[in-house]
């Protein structure tokens, strides 16, 4: 393992624990066990690390979508993925993408699951992409009112995106 990924590594479980404003420089110099300067060896910026966080977030997301057979096991397992990574998943879906940083192709075999679930259907994947995201940040937040079952909420919104023939808007 190379050092920059010691650094990586140690950014996500700051990110995990604590929330990306945990992460500094000084904060995983500490942890590594070196000077604030030294990190400049392996990494430029906190850009770059948060890129890294961004490409690491998106690659498991690929990789945990990517079995998924239909859009309710697609759910399932983007739910599951973010409440286990709450820390990847908010700097991944509620940050600007360093897309600059990030590896070549990384976004769209992230997005690629959903792709094939909604038939290439760009926009249907924002739709799906929205009603997700919101639930997740929602559920993350503690939005929810005690009792509430979220994954009736889950369930409805699967349910309205799968029951019902796709209108297009006729106005832009």
């Amino acid at each position: 393992m190379s050092r920059r990924d010691e650094v990586i590594d140690a950014a996500e479980r700051i990110l995990e624990a604590e929330g990306l404003d945990a992460v500094t420089m000084r904060r995983l110099a500490a942890e590594l066990g070196m000077q604030a300067p030294s990190l400049y060896k392996h990494v430029k910026d906190k850009a770059e690390i948060e890129a890294a966080l961004q490409e690491r977030a998106l690659r498991q997301q690929a990789a945990v979508l990517g079995d998924a057979v239909d859009l309710q096991a697609l759910a399932v397992a983007y739910r599951r993925w973010a409440l286990e990574h709450p820390g990847l998943y908010v700097v991944s879906a509620e940050r600007p993408l360093h897309r600059g940083l990030l590896a070549p192709g990384i976004e769209d075999a992230a997005v690629a699951p959903l792709m094939r679930v909604a038939g290439g259907d760009a926009d249907l994947v924002r739709a799906l992409w929205g009603l997700a995201h919101g639930l997740v940040a929602l559920e993350l937040a503690g939005r929810f009112p005690d009792g509430t079952d979220v994954g009736a909420a889950w369930d409805a919104g699967i349910k309205a995106f799968s029951g019902g023939r796709r209108r297009r808007s006729t106005s832009r």
